[in-house]
């Protein structure tokens, strides 16, 4: 067999594995989240909303909409890579898959694509459960999709990170108990940070998270609190970082080969 179709084959192997994974329970998977956006916009979005006005010359339901379809997308892409590759390395099968002739780079994208695919569907709907409640008048369609994909791909790369450093199943859920949530909650996704006094201002901009949250709220509404270009060249550069530290993580067998 020809060695790219190999490679091929190995990647969409894994990637369908990943979508049958989630896609068969999705009232665990795709449900909750549309259900916990719903509530976010009837209690933040109407209630709270109507007695906080305009935020940045836009409302503030239309203003929260960026940065919940983003923090389902962060979410779900992180989750789907942690439990999966835990799993696969908790029932040692995934020892199968590094003596096999398949390089780590495609088991990586395997599984990275895996995260973004789930990302990607709950995303969606989660959109579609936010035009219920606010009419997105998109502002750039590409800058919109691209923050989106390349978002997914960072935390499907973080998810990755932390099931191979995990020894257990109470371990996975560490980072996005303690980490990832704390600093999605602090990115503003419910305000803006100019409200902020200039010292917290300072420290807000520590959080990679916000970055994000503000170029996708630049596609969606063309607000933001952050230059547009500086965003970009973040999410990038944590791209590049995570996916070399997690091909070194496979190349070394570091959590895997023990």
């Amino acid at each position: 067999m020809n060695r790219w179709l190999r490679y091929r084959v190995a990647f969409q192997t894994i990637l369908t594995k990943e979508i049958l994974r989630f896609s068969r329970i999705w009232v665990q998977t795709v449900l909750p989240p549309a259900i916990t956006t719903m509530l976010y916009y009837v209690i933040f979005g109407n209630l709270i909303g109507q007695r906080i006005g305009e935020m940045d010359g836009v409302r503030y339901i239309d203003f929260i909409v960026p940065g919940l379809i983003l923090m389902a997308v962060i979410t779900n892409s992180y989750s789907n890579v942690v439990s999966s590759f835990f799993s696969s390395k908790y029932q040692r099968h995934v020892e199968e898959l590094l003596i096999s002739p398949v390089p780590n780079w495609v088991i990586l994208g395997g599984y990275v694509a895996g995260g973004v695919a789930r990302g990607v569907v709950v995303g969606v709907v989660v959109t579609i459960v936010s035009l219920f409640f606010s009419n997105l008048d998109i502002n750039s369609y590409g800058w919109t999709l691209a923050v989106f994909v390349l978002t997914s791909i960072l935390f499907a790369l973080g998810g990755f990170i932390n099931a191979v450093y995990a020894r257990s199943f109470d371990d996975i859920s560490i980072v996005p108990t303690f980490v990832l949530t704390p600093l999605t909650y602090l990115g503003g996704v419910f305000y803006s940070i100019g409200m902020l006094p200039e010292v917290w201002q300072k420290i807000s901009l520590a959080n990679p998270v916000l970055y994000m949250i503000n170029a996708f709220r630049y596609g969606l509404l063309g607000v933001t609190d952050i230059p547009i270009g500086l965003a970009l060249t973040i999410i990038l550069l944590f791209i590049a970082g995570l996916t070399w530290f997690s091909l070194y993580l496979l190349a070394r067998g570091i959590g895997i080969k023990s």
